[in-house]
This record gives C-alpha cells, sequence and structure tokens, in this order.
C-alpha cells in the first residue's frame, strides 16, 4: 500500500512563504491568486494487505511525528501498489 500525506498550515497559523509565494506571483502577473498556503506532501509505502490497517497506521504517524497538531492540518489516500503511477 502507498498513502501520499497532505500536511498543511492550518488556516489560523499565519504562512510567510504562502505569502511570499503570493506576492511572487501577483508580481508576475497572476492577480487572480487570492491565497497560497506551503505545505508537506510526503509519501510512504506500506507493507499491509488491509486498507483498514493501513489507514489506522498512517494516521497514528500523522498524530504521531508527521504533523504537528497545533499548528498543521492533515489528509492523506491509500492506494494498493499495483495502481501507483
Amino acid at each position: 500500500m502507498i498513502a501520499r500525506v497532505i500536511v498543511t498550515p492550518k488556516p489560523v497559523v499565519n504562512d510567510p512563504q504562502g505569502l511570499t509565494v503570493k506576492q511572487g506571483l501577483t508580481s508576475l502577473g497572476f492577480r487572480e491568486v487570492s491565497d497560497v498556503r506551503i505545505g508537506k506532501y510526503i509519501e510512504v509505502n506500506l507493507d499491509t494487505s488491509s486498507e483498514h490497517e493501513a489507514r489506522e497506521r498512517v494516521e497514528a504517524m500523522c498524530r504521531q511525528l508527521l504533523a504537528n497538531h497545533v499548528i498543521e492540518d492533515f489528509r492523506f489516500d491509500i492506494e494498493p501498489e499495483h495502481k501507483r503511477r
């Protein structure tokens, strides 16, 4: 199984990196951009045959290490390895 995890700053948390990218895009003429949030993308390969078990384990990984629950939100998708792009 492969877990694809996205970690982003919570909406109430300042994101100076996102603000810098937004300003850069605006200066390049992309004035339609109203907000940018910068986060992390993490792929985790799991040796498990059960999607339910994979979801439980990845949830625990995110809560314990991959995301700081005070300032970050996370979401993830699980897919069987044979569907890998």
